[in-house]
């Protein structure tokens, strides 16, 4: 059965709802753009456009791996919807991809979502 937390991400990219969360101690603002598993993990590519982390943000954003046992206090929120300039280069992030928001994902996902 999937967490909680799976759950919201996967709420958020169905309605194209942003993430606010706590993730390794730094506050993030992103939007999930694959979510699944890796190493038996649940597992979501996203976007992050604002908050903090380890190595910092660039301006404008930078694509994340989130282990999402690592993510806290998330709730989903309106705001446009954000995923970066591309979505076609090759991601290793989410082995076995369960959501993906590109309807032409060449992930073979169990579920897609529409044009994001």
């Amino acid at each position: 059965m999937p967490s909680s937390t799976y759950q919201l991400f996967a709420q958020a990219m169905a309605g194209r709802k942003q993430v606010i969360c706590t993730y390794d101690g730094y506050p993030r603002e992103v939007c999930p753009v694959i979510l699944g598993h890796s190493k038996g993990r649940e597992a979501a590519l996203v976007y992050q456009f604002a908050g903090g982390s380890r190595s910092g943000l660039p301006k404008g954003g930078q694509w994340k791996c989130f282990s999402l046992s690592k993510a806290s206090g998330v709730r989903l929120r309106d705001g446009p919807w954000r995923a970066g300039s591309s979505h076609r280069r090759p991601q290793s992030c989410v082995e076995i991809v369960d959501l993906d928001v590109n309807p032409d994902s060449p992930y073979d996902p169990l579920r897609r979502f529409g044009k994001a």
